[in-house]
């Protein structure tokens, strides 16, 4: 799965921790969906975890091929959203209301934290660093073989922290070994 993360400041105090929105692969460049998640706030690991754990689960949610999914994330209320896509038989437009628990994302979320937690605490210092320049979008792009799955993950790539200061943005695929 490929995501971007973005950190953007908190919307007029609003409690909402994070939006994540789903760009189909029809319409990305390299026929792969892909997932913008933007976080709210100061982050943490805990608080990627569980955006990527909303992602994680519209997935699996969707059934369409080709799927938008737009949803918000609420501390212990879960994630509430939506999706849509065409009925490739038909072509008429299929949408679907989303309501993932929030029980249903800590455990997912748990489960991610203990698998790439320390990648998840230098991708949250990345996004973090007061030396971006001003203007500039916070975002991080990663590429994660499948995270639906366990999954034995390796890095390719300088350190992050040190291509952060050299770039605008970074991209690291993550392969299953």
């Amino acid at each position: 799965m490929q995501f971007l993360v973005m950190l953007e400041e908190s919307p007029d105090h609003s409690p909402v921790l994070a939006r994540v929105d789903s760009v189909p692969a029809a319409l990305s460049t390299d026929s792969r969906s892909r997932d913008v998640v933007t976080l709210y706030g100061s982050p943490n690991s805990q608080s990627l975890a569980l955006a990527l754990a909303v992602a994680v689960e519209s997935q699996r949610a969707t059934s369409g091929v080709g799927a938008f999914r737009h949803l918000g994330l609420w501390p212990e209320r879960g994630a509430v959203g939506d999706a849509a896509w065409r009925d490739e038989a038909t072509g008429e437009l299929i949408t679907s209301e989303l309501d993932i628990p929030f029980d249903v994302l800590s455990g997912r979320a748990r489960a991610l934290h203990d698998e790439f937690g320390a990648m998840l605490q230098r991708l949250v210092a990345g996004l973090s660093m007061p030396d971006w320049p001003e203007g500039s979008w916070r975002a991080i792009g990663i590429d994660l073989e499948s995270l639906a799955e366990p999954t034995v993950v390796g890095v390719n790539g300088d350190d992050l922290l040190s291509s952060l200061r050299e770039a605008d943005g970074l991209t690291y695929e993550y392969e299953g070994v």
